[in-house]
């Protein structure tokens, strides 16, 4: 009966030795960027904007005047913009603009507008942020109506997946959000 015991007790011995497994709990990726300062930039086109210290500016790929892009390699991210004038299409330009949002639709999970409106700075428009795996994060234009509109599309440059882009999506909103509010027509 005593060896019974003893191998019993070597057997729970053995048992109770190894790892028990767990499930990670669910978390986003914790990332942390610098707070941003900025600096105005005027750049020979119809408008200046206050842009990221830490972002680059570049022409667009196609060369159009005054298209630019706004490069943050730290997230391997960009603010594509781009510019026309206002020449009577300004409807076809709305049309063209309140569109391009709903592309996204198909990988969207929530697309939610914001009116803004700048008298002081003559500028009015939308900014659109798409919550979901999407190709574009944040979309928005601005007009002063009668000469000038400008549009923007906040764009990764990794296959879309919310979870991971989160917290720099959210960092390249507030960027946005401060180009629309300087943004000033020469």
């Amino acid at each position: 009966m005593r060896k019974l015991w003893f191998i019993v007790g070597l057997l729970f011995l053995f048992a109770s030795c190894q790892d028990e497994v767990q499930p990670k709990p669910k978390a986003f990726l914790a990332l942390d960027y610098p707070e941003a300062s900025y600096e105005q930039m005027n750049i020979g086109c119809p408008y200046r904007f206050d842009k990221n210290m830490d972002a680059r500016i570049s022409p667009s790929r196609n060369k159009i005047p005054c298209w630019i892009n706004i490069n943050y390699d730290s997230m391997n991210g960009v603010i594509f913009l781009t510019y026309q004038p206002v020449r009577g299409n300004l409807d076809s330009l709305l049309t063209d603009a309140q569109k391009l949002p709903l592309q996204h639709t198909v990988k969207a999970d929530a697309i939610e507008g914001d009116v803004y409106m700048n008298d002081l700075h003559k500028t009015y428009g939308m900014l659109y942020e798409v919550e979901g795996n999407a190709a574009s994060q944040a979309q928005f234009y601005l007009t002063d109506s009668t000469k000038h509109f400008i549009t923007g599309s906040v764009y990764f440059n990794s296959l879309p997946n919310y979870d991971s882009i989160v917290p720099a999506a959210n960092y390249l909103k507030k960027d946005i959000r401060v180009l629309m509010e300087s943004l000033q027509w020469n």
